[in-house]
C-alpha cells in the first residue's frame, strides 16, 4: 500500500492540482498516502479507533471541500494534520468525557478477530479497545503518537520520522521511552491490537463515497497552522522529598526567625508574613494538578501545557518575592521607629554560633534543596555539585559579613544574601532548565524545545527581576500596623 513516506512534496502538489481540476482518484490517492498518519493522530487525541476514524473521514472530506483555499500544495501533510488535530480537540471538548473509563481488567479481554480489511471496531472488540486504550492513555502523546505510527507502519522508523517530521534517532529515543512507560503486562496486547487497527481498503472506500460529488468549491476559509507535536505534561515541579525537606528546613529557619524577634509587634508581623507565604506555597501545590486537570479536560496542547505551568511557578515566585521584599520594608520600619522611641543603641543578634549555623543552613536548604533535587532527577550531578558549591560560597560570604554587625545591619545582610540567592536559582534554571525536562522526559533537546521554546524562561526571569526593581523602588521602609 502507498504511504505518505514514500511521496515527496512535489508529488502531493501534483496530486492537489490534479483534485481541484475534480480527478477524484487523484484524491483518493491523497486519502491512501495519509490516512494512516490523520487516523493514528486522532487515535492519540481520542482514544477511541472508530471515533478517530470518524473524525479522519471529516477531516478529508473538510480537505476535499476547502483543496481550493490550500495556499501552498506543497504542505499538504501539515495542512492535513492542523484540520484532524482542530477535529479531534473540538469533539474532545464535546464530549467531557475519559476514554477508557469502562475498561476491564486485561484478563477479561477475548481473542482479537481474525485481521482483514473490515472496520476497526470489527478487528477489535469494545473491551479490547478499552483496554488498549487505558494502556496507551498512560503514555505522554510525545511518546504515544510515534508508537502507534510504528506499529501501524509496519515498525518503519524511517516512515515515523518523515510522518512526524523527526529525526529517525529522535523516533527510536520516543519509542524506547514509550515502550518503557507501557505496562509489561500488556505491552504484547497493544502492539497487536495496533497492528490490526490500522485502516485499510475500506476506510478509502468510505471516504471517498461520503465526497460531495462535483469540483471543490466550497467557500469556507482553510484550517491554518502545521501539526502541533505534542508531549507529556511538563514535570518541572520538585519531587514530593524535595517538597518535604524543603518544607521542614523553612518552617525550621521561620520558628527561629520569630522567636528572636526583639519586640511581640514584630513577633506578630513575621506570623502574619511567613502564613502569606505558606499560603502562596499551598495555592501553587494545588494549581499545578488542577492545571493537568483543566489541560485534559479541554484538550491542551503540550506547548499550551508547558508555557502555563512555567507561567504558574513564575507566578509562584512572584508573589513569594513579593512578601519577602514588603515583610523586610516593615521589619525595618519597626525598628528604625521603637529605636527612636527607647533612644537605646541598637544590640548585636542574639544566639550562639551554633544557632547562627543552624539557621544560615536551614534558610539556604530551603531556598536551594528542591533546585539540586531537580538536577539529580535529572541526572545531571555536575549541574547539582556545582549549585551545592555555589551554596557553600554563599553561606561563607555570609558568615563573613555578619561579625560586629547590630541587629539591622545583620538583617540587611541576610536581605542582601536572599537576593544573592535568588540570583543563583534564576542563573541556574536559565541555563540547565530545558537541558534537565528534555533527560526527564527522555527526548534529545533540539525535541524538547519544539514544545518549549527556549525565550520562554530568559522572558520569565526578565519579568520576574523588572517586578522586582519595580518592588523595590515602589515600596519605603514605613511602619505598618499589624
Amino acid at each position: 500500500m502507498m504511504t505518505f513516506g514514500t511521496m515527496t512534496d512535489t508529488a502531493d502538489a501534483d496530486l492537489v492540482a490534479r483534485s481541484l481540476a475534480g480527478d477524484r482518484d487523484a484524491f483518493s490517492q491523497i486519502v491512501v498516502r495519509y490516512q494512516n498518519l490523520i487516523c493514528s493522530l486522532a487515535y492519540g487525541i481520542l482514544g477511541n479507533l472508530g471515533e478517530s476514524e470518524d473524525a479522519a473521514q471529516e477531516t478529508f472530506i473538510v480537505a476535499w471541500k476547502r483543496l481550493r483555499h490550500l495556499r501552498e500544495p506543497a504542505k499538504l501533510r501539515a495542512w492535513l494534520c492542523g484540520i484532524v488535530h482542530n477535529r479531534a480537540h473540538d469533539s474532545l471538548r464535546r464530549d467531557r468525557r475519559e476514554a477508557a473509563a469502562d475498561a476491564e481488567p486485561l484478563e477479561a479481554a477475548q481473542h482479537f478477530a481474525a485481521p482483514g480489511d473490515l472496520p476497526s471496531e470489527a478487528v477489535i472488540g469494545r473491551e479490547e479497545q478499552a483496554i488498549l486504550w487505558r494502556a496507551l492513555h498512560r503514555v505522554p502523546a510525545i511518546y504515544r503518537e510515534p508508537l502507534i505510527l510504528f506499529y501501524r507502519e509496519h515498525n518503519s522508523i524511517e516512515r515515523v520520522a518523515a510522518a512526524l517530521e523527526l529525526t529517525p534517532d529522535a523516533v527510536k529515543q520516543r519509542l524506547s521511552r514509550g515502550r518503557k512507560m507501557l505496562q509489561d503486562e500488556v505491552s504484547s496486547f497493544v502492539e497487536e491490537a495496533l497492528r490490526q487497527s490500522s485502516p485499510g481498503e475500506t476506510f478509502t472506500s468510505s471516504v471517498m463515497g461520503a465526497l460531495p460529488v462535483g469540483p471543490t468549491l466550497a467557500l469556507a476559509a482553510a484550517s491554518k497552522g502545521a501539526a502541533a507535536k505534542s508531549g507529556g505534561l511538563l514535570a518541572a515541579a520538585p519531587g514530593a522529598f524535595a517538597w518535604l525537606g524543603g518544607a521542614i528546613l523553612g518552617v525550621a529557619a521561620q520558628a527561629m526567625i520569630i522567636r528572636v524577634s526583639p519586640s511581640p509587634r514584630e513577633k506578630r508581623g513575621k506570623i502574619m508574613w511567613f502564613s502569606a507565604v505558606w499560603f502562596f506555597v499551598l495555592v501553587a501545590s494545588a494549581s499545578h494538578p488542577a492545571l493537568r486537570w483543566l489541560a485534559q479536560r479541554d484538550g491542551w496542547s503540550e506547548s499550551s501545557v508547558m508555557l502555563a505551568t512555567a507561567v504558574n511557578w513564575w507566578l509562584y515566585a512572584m508573589a513569594l518575592a513579593t512578601v519577602g521584599i514588603v515583610a523586610f520594608r516593615w521589619v525595618f520600619a519597626v525598628r528604625k521607629e521603637e529605636a527612636q522611641r527607647s533612644g537605646e543603641p541598637i544590640p548585636p543578634p542574639p544566639g550562639s554560633v551554633g544557632r547562627g549555623l543552624f539557621f544560615t543552613l536551614a534558610v539556604y536548604g530551603a531556598n536551594i534543596y528542591w533546585l539540586i533535587a531537580l538536577a539529580c532527577k535529572a541526572q545531571d550531578l555536575i549541574s547539582a555539585a556545582a549549585v551545592l558549591a555555589g551554596t557553600v560560597l554563599l553561606i561563607v560570604l555570609h558568615f563573613r559579613r555578619l561579625p560586629g554587625k547590630n541587629r539591622d545591619e545583620a538583617l540587611r545582610v541576610h536581605a542582601s544574601q536572599v537576593m544573592l540567592t535568588w540570583g543563583l536559582i534564576l542563573l541556574t534554571l536559565n541555563v540547565r532548565l530545558d537541558h534537565w525536562l528534555a533527560a526527564m522526559r527522555g527526548v534529545d533537546l533540539a525535541a524538547f524545545r519544539a514544545l518549549f521554546p527556549a525565550w520562554i524562561v530568559p522572558g520569565l526571569t526578565v519579568a520576574f527581576l523588572a517586578w522586582v526593581a519595580a518592588l523595590l523602588g515602589l515600596t519605603r521602609p514605613a511602619a505598618a500596623k499589624v
